[in-house]
């Protein structure tokens, strides 16, 4: 007996377009995440502002 052969089925268009956006979000998360990772290491040797004085700067209060 022979094995049965799996019909390859080809991506659609609106798939592919799909899958193209979903990647090109992953890609701009992880560049986010990479610049949030520079901006930690830029700052961090300077020292942290308590949160009511940013909320005092910040004219939250």
């Amino acid at each position: 007996m022979s094995e049965p052969q799996e019909q390859e089925h080809s991506p659609t268009i609106q798939q592919l377009a799909a899958d193209v956006a979903q990647l090109r979000e992953r890609v701009e998360d992880l560049e986010d995440a990479r610049e949030l990772d520079a901006a930690i290491d830029r700052n961090r040797d300077k020292p942290l502002i308590h949160w009511d004085q940013a909320k005092i700067d910040l004219d939250l209060v």
